[in-house]
């Protein structure tokens, strides 16, 4: 399988070498890197131009975000899978092996996720696929936990962003990452849309890559944007059925949120979650009007739905 590798980056100069020199040390090579520059203003691009000659930069006039970067990059590749991967990592040297059997052992699967360890306590887990619960939430599985293979499963609900790998027909048929989401919360989405047309995520649990969580992202701002995605989720992806059984749950958990932010109000982190839970109630009526050419693509019976979510 040939995999192209797209890497966004905003002012990462400092993070780029170790991210590039283990795609150098793959033990299967990648068809291209993509680094998509979000007009950073460091000095991220003569970095790349004097020490990774062979990586194809596409260089963006303005900050696309995440997903705006991501897409520019999917649609510059050539490969039959693309990976995307945060600038903030480290791969191990058969990560790429690991994924492309992945795909091999699991034709169904339209994505796969890799395990995402912590970059500074090796053994401990960022992501081991991702999961979304019924209460309206997405995660990352085992977060903080040691890794002792508990969640080594064959299939997750998606693919946490940092390092997960589509197949280029999958994204031709349920589209790209919404770039509405802009850096939270994209890649849930487009699991959902996965899912939902029926796309597999299979779970490569032998191909690990390493974490600077937050590095790039994340903190203050981040909390608004999570407060609105998640709201935005339930607008646009989740289907009728499940917002039927579960809504008394789904509301309890966003006036928890809210709860807390307003206890916290003192600090800049919740004020921000606040006015993201206004701005995804806000956004309704446009996520609405997405949600109906979103649930029209679905495949994926009740049974297996909910199944998928995590209770």
């Amino acid at each position: 399988m040939r995999i192209s590798v797209v890497i966004p980056n905003w002012n990462g100069a400092h993070h780029l070498p170790t991210c590039l020199e283990a795609l150098r040390r793959q033990t299967l090579p990648p068809l291209e890197v993509i680094v998509v520059d979000n007009a950073s203003q460091d000095h991220s691009r003569a970095l790349l131009s004097k020490q990774f000659p062979e990586v194809r930069v596409i260089a963006l006039p303005r900050n696309r975000r995440f997903a705006g970067a991501c897409n520019a990059g999917i649609r510059a590749a050539r490969g039959e899978a693309i990976a995307l991967l945060n600038n903030d990592t480290e791969a191990d040297s058969h990560w790429l092996e690991h994924v492309a059997r992945c795909f091999a052992r699991h034709p169904d699967a339209g994505f796969v996720a890799s395990k995402l360890r912590l970059f500074d306590r090796r053994e401990y887990l960022h992501s081991a696929g991702d999961f979304y619960s019924r209460r309206g939430l997405p995660g990352n599985r085992g977060v903080w936990q040691k890794d002792e293979g508990q969640f080594d499963t064959e299939y997750v609900f998606g693919a946490c962003g940092a390092a997960a790998v589509y197949r280029r027909a999958m994204l031709d048929h349920v589209g790209l990452l919404d770039e509405r989401f802009e850096f939270s919360c994209e890649d849930v989405d487009l699991s959902w849309r996965a899912n939902l047309a029926g796309y597999r995520c299979a779970f490569a649990y032998d191909a690990i890559v390493y974490h600077k969580v937050s590095a790039t992202g994340g903190g203050v701002l981040n909390s608004f944007y999570d407060g609105r995605n998640f709201i935005w989720l339930l607008a646009k992806d989740v289907p009728t059925e499940v917002l039927r059984e579960n809504w008394r749950a789904i509301v309890r958990e966003q006036l928890r949120i809210t709860e807390q932010a307003l206890q916290a109000w003192r600090g800049a982190a919740a004020r921000n979650r606040l006015r993201g839970q206004l701005a995804g109630l806000a956004g309704l009526p446009r996520l609405w009007r997405a949600r109906r050419s979103v649930q029209a693509t679905r495949v994926i019976s009740s049974e297996a739905l909910r199944a998928l979510l995590d209770p």
